[in-house]
């Protein structure tokens, strides 16, 4: 028997609206910001959060010293479109070279890696 539910994942970020309005753009959905909070709740219900924190410092993949801490895999049909689209929406690409990959590294505006993956 669970204890609990497991609620929505929180990135610590410099600007929470910000980032969910990245988010929004990558995955659709509805941003609601309150003091130093946002919340993204996508289309299928699925929910991100994104708090204030002042004195974050983004990740660094891959670097043991500045450990990524998590990262997301986002599920794409089309890589190649995906890619054009997150760079559009800010992103930054972390590990592209090897373009027979299943799977591709970027970061997002407030530095936290996710991977944009083949289905």
């Amino acid at each position: 028997m669970a204890l609990a539910k497991l609620g929505p994942v929180v990135l610590d970020c410099p600007d929470p609206g910000a980032l969910a309005g990245f988010y929004a753009g990558v995955l659709g959905g509805t941003v609601e910001t309150e003091d130093g909070w946002a919340d993204l709740t996508t289309p299928d219900g699925r929910a991100l959060a994104f708090q204030a924190a002042p004195g974050h410092v983004a990740p660094e993949w891959p670097a043991p010293d500045r450990s990524q801490q998590f990262h997301l895999d986002l599920t794409v049909d089309d890589l190649d479109a995906a890619e054009a689209a997150v760079l559009a929406l800010g992103a930054k690409p972390l590990d592209t070279d090897d373009r027979s990959r299943t799977f591709r590294v970027y970061a997002d505006p407030a530095g936290h890696p996710f991977c944009l993956c083949a289905c």
